[in-house]
């Protein structure tokens, strides 16, 4: 891999930060990142094709909240923009895994797995 496909792929977002999609009424909490897509084709597929994102991205699970409900999300970075909204997210797991938020983000309690 050449340094240009390796800052291409340099993550704009961190654990621990807290982001809004870009298009659909929800926030979260980053809890894991991948390089690039790693989700099934399943998954892939049933995204409109217009909507669609690209692959090559990092990808962020979140904890995620709306304005009903809390579950996990899967979120290319196209479609994220950080959060200024200083209110703590109310996922359950949240505190489970991070200590915080300040400044826009969590800290980890411990280490972070899959």
């Amino acid at each position: 891999m050449d340094v240009k496909s390796m800052q291409e792929r340099q993550a704009k977002f961190h654990i621990g930060q807290i982001v809004r999609h870009r298009v659909y009424p929800f926030r979260g909490v980053i809890f894991d990142v991948d390089p690039t897509f790693s989700n099934t084709e399943e998954w892939w597929n049933a995204i409109p094709a217009e909507v669609r994102p690209r692959k090559d991205q990092p990808f962020y699970h979140l904890f995620a909240e709306n304005a009903e409900t809390s579950y996990i999300a899967y979120v290319s970075e196209q479609n994220l923009v950080p959060d200024e909204n200083a209110q703590p997210v109310r996922h359950p797991q949240v505190l489970e895994v991070f200590e915080g938020p300040t400044d826009g983000s969590y800290r980890p309690r411990g280490p972070i797995g899959h």
